[in-house]
């Protein structure tokens, strides 16, 4: 069986492989998040957080794809399995049930906050082995932050 390589190796190709799966795990488990935050909302302002919720997990999903391919334009292989995602995922989970607005945009601004922490922390440790990684990563911050942003508008 072909192996695919890519233009890293040793330490540098295990840092950046490690920083985007981390990534990539944070991405899968948002999109997750989102839609269950979206399928069980209620409240006042249910219309606006059900269609940002969307924006969200639309941005998770076009991240995660990019990501994941990045990882094997590396050499890697991206584990996106629900196993692997429910037993490295950071993100706090919500509750089972009706989610009240308000609780979903404090629960929301909180994961992405987190989320953005890590994506800095994954900027910082690919900024020397691939600036090319580090790219991707600094995009998808850029995204998060502006999502973070905005459902922090609204608490």
């Amino acid at each position: 069986m072909a192996a695919i390589t890519g233009p890293l190796s040793g330490d540098a190709r295990n840092t950046v492989v490690e920083a985007l799966q981390g990534a990539l795990v944070d991405l899968i488990d948002l999109s997750l998040v989102a839609k269950q935050a979206h399928w069980n909302l209620i409240g006042s302002h249910f219309r606006p957080i059900h269609l940002q919720l969307d924006e969200v997990t639309e941005l998770a999903r076009t991240h995660m794809d990019t990501i994941a391919e990045r990882v094997v334009a590396l050499g890697g292989n991206p584990d996106g399995r629900a196993a692997t995602v429910a037993r490295s995922t950071k993100l706090p989970q919500p509750e089972g049930g009706w989610l009240d607005d308000g609780k979903v945009v404090a629960t929301v601004t909180d994961t992405l906050d987190g989320i953005s922490r890590r994506m800095y922390e994954r900027i910082r440790a690919t900024d020397e082995p691939d600036p090319v990684s580090q790219d991707l990563l600094i995009a998808v911050a850029q995204d998060i932050d502006k999502q973070h942003w905005m459902f922090q508008a609204q608490r």
